[in-house]
């Protein structure tokens, strides 16, 4: 499988300690299997960072790890209520219940997959939350929603599977 990683900067080695907390499945590693999103990713990061170069990093990884149970992995197929409230929880700096199985913050899965939580869906997601919106509503509401996927790496048993092929800049 070929993964993309979009940065403003280019790297040989990925630094667990480097990545940024409080993110949708938790601290790691951020990549997608489309090209395009790791692009405009890079271009966001350099943009908010304010310095860099956008540069889009590929690496590949063995399809075979998601069938195995050598690691810990968790799969969102589609954006639902399990996955809005694992994605609530893990940016949610103020969250404890961190045995909860529906957080990430104490990295538990090695590897999560699912959708992305744009910010279009922001609004949503906090209001059923903060519980205004129902977990039916809630699922209607994402069902028309266009996504893209992310595959996150949190440990660094996951981290070592991932060979860097290659990289791009804009």
């Amino acid at each position: 499988m070929i993964l993309y990683h979009g940065s403003n900067c280019s790297f040989d080695k990925i630094e667990l300690s480097q990545c940024r907390p409080s993110r949708d499945f938790g601290h790691g590693f951020y990549t997608t299997e489309i090209k395009e999103q790791a692009l405009q990713m890079a271009q966001r990061t350099t943009r908010m960072s304010g310095n860099g170069t956008p540069v889009v990093l590929q690496f590949i990884i063995d399809d075979n790890i998601f069938l195995g149970n050598v690691l810990k992995i968790r799969r969102f197929a589609e954006p639902d209520w399990e996955w809005a409230t694992f994605v609530m929880n893990n940016r949610d700096k103020n969250f404890t219940d961190i045995s909860s199985p529906l957080c990430n913050t104490d990295n538990k899965f090695d590897i999560v997959t699912g959708p992305v939580a744009n910010d279009d869906l922001r609004v949503t997601l906090t209001l059923f939350i903060d519980g205004r919106l129902t977990a039916d509503a809630l699922a209607e509401q994402l069902r028309y929603k266009e996504l893209t996927q992310q595959i996150s790496f949190h440990t660094q048993r996951a981290i070592d599977l991932l060979q860097k092929t290659g990289e791009c800049y804009e």
